[in-house]
């Protein structure tokens, strides 16, 4: 209430939001940021790959909306979505990047790999393909995360079993021996879709408690909460400025 009724009173006494006004609304909001309530204790960065039409964008839709997009349109660049779930006590917020499968976006889809803490590698049950192409997206997946990325395969299209092209057993015996997680589910049921992101969550947040993840590096893809300051009160500390903004 506060921010808002600063900003109504500069649009108010100045006519227009101009440099001074824009930094004082920074300001502010940080102010606000600093004592707002976190519902949650960490931040883990998702990506999600994989060819196109596996049902990648179907998948993140059903874990955070649980509803089923029968047209999923095909993802040009990359989706994004939020979600919060709780692991070990703790409450996780997931920011999951759905990146496009086609060739033509690779190269603005990779920048989204730096700093993922988890990543989902999709294929369709029903299309040999897509599951041929998996070690291509493994190697992208391992050459451009961190090497404590969280990489868990999901087989999806479940649901299609009479159409089933690639076996349970062969996909399985393919993550084992590249290190890893395994799934089959479906974005049209919802069979495992909760598991999958909670399984790579749970290895995550598992990594942090022994320590082989170390949220300090700058590519670990995990935040912590921020901490508000002692009473809840502002620091009077300056902070660096960008050009016409204080924040």
């Amino acid at each position: 209430m506060q921010l808002l009724f600063l900003i109504e009173t500069l649009f108010i006494f100045n006519g227009s939001l101009k440099e001074y006004s824009t930094r004082s609304v920074c300001v502010c909001f940080r102010a606000a940021m600093a004592t707002a309530p976190y519902n949650y204790s960490y931040i883990f960065k998702y990506i999600i790959i994989g060819d196109m039409g596996v049902g990648k964008s179907c998948l993140l839709h059903q874990f955070t909306e649980k509803k089923f997009m029968a047209d999923c349109p095909h993802t040009i660049g990359v989706e994004f979505g939020t979600r919060i779930m709780e692991v070990s006590g703790q409450k996780i917020k997931l920011q999951i990047w759905d990146t496009a499968g086609q060739e033509r976006f690779r190269a603005v889809t990779r920048s989204y790999y730096r700093g993922a803490a988890g990543a989902l590698m999709v294929y369709d049950i029903t299309r040999r393909s897509t599951y041929n192409h998996l070690s291509s997206w493994l190697t992208d997946a391992r050459n451009l995360t961190n090497p404590s990325t969280v990489i868990i395969l999901i087989g999806n299209k479940a649901d299609l079993e009479a159409q089933r092209d690639v076996t349970y057993e062969e996909a399985k015996q393919f993550a084992e021996e590249n290190g890893l997680l395994f799934l089959e589910a479906s974005a049209k049921t919802g069979e495992n879709v909760e598991d999958a992101f909670l399984e790579a969550a749970k290895k995550i947040y598992q990594n942090i408690q022994d320590g082989s993840l170390d949220l300090n590096a700058a590519e670990s893809g995990v935040q912590h909460k921020p901490s508000a300051p002692q009473g809840g009160r502002l620091t009077s500390e300056p902070q660096p400025q960008r050009e016409g903004c204080g924040c």
